[in-house]
């Protein structure tokens, strides 16, 4: 007896991609099924729920609504349907925000096409696809000393260093005391497990926090 095919919709700003993306999964034959596309996150949200996809195909930075954000709604609302994040985007301020909100993969747009079609069946059937890249990022920031993500705040006060301003500079940014920033460089020092600005900085940028 012939499995019913996996069915898609597939969620990306750019026409292009999703004429692509359509081509690509009509070209497979039967083991695929793509329902519909959308070109922001809330109007994927919307047709997820009324499409009931095996596997929503999502990119991440899209105007009009973000991917990580609507990866949190699908996983509220859509329960059944995976994500599959793809994505040119591999910077560790990406990929864990988008699996911490829900995403069961994460896949870059280079991807060769049967791993595509590999990693699909697998998300559909509830099963964690990581491309080589990204796993082996993941691993790495498991493994070494400084290894928790830094939040949004601490992530906009680096990248304000970075630009060489000064904690009052920052400070005046962000409209906060002088004393929260230093309290926050702080925390971001223990988390890239380094001792100073500078190691900061360059810390970073080394693993893609400041791209």
């Amino acid at each position: 007896m012939t499995e019913p095919p996996v069915t898609l919709l597939i969620v990306d700003d750019h026409p292009v991609v999703r004429h692509g993306l359509l081509g690509i999964f009509a070209a497979a034959g039967a083991g695929f099924e793509v329902l519909g596309e959308a070109a922001d996150g809330v109007a994927a949200v919307a047709l997820a729920e009324r499409l009931d996809p095996d596997v929503v195909l999502m990119d991440l930075r899209m105007p009009g609504g973000g991917g990580v954000e609507a990866i949190g709604a699908l996983a509220r609302r859509c329960p059944r349907s995976r994500v599959l994040v793809l994505t040119t985007y591999d910077t560790d301020q990406d990929t864990i925000p988008a699996i911490e909100a829900g995403a069961t993969g994460y896949l870059l747009k280079d991807a060769p096409r049967a791993e595509l079609f590999t990693a699909v069946r697998a998300a559909a059937e509830g099963r964690t696809v990581l491309s080589p890249a990204i796993a082996a990022r993941l691993v790495s920031r498991v493994r070494s000393p400084g290894g928790a993500a830094l939040s949004t705040r601490e992530t906009e006060i680096l990248r304000l260093v970075a630009k060489g301003g000064s904690n009052r500079a920052v400070a005046a940014v962000l409209f906060i005391s002088e004393a929260t920033v230093k309290s926050h460089l702080t925390h971001i020092y223990g988390k890239l497990g380094v001792n100073d600005r500078a190691a900061a900085v360059a810390t970073a940028y080394d693993r893609g926090i400041l791209g």
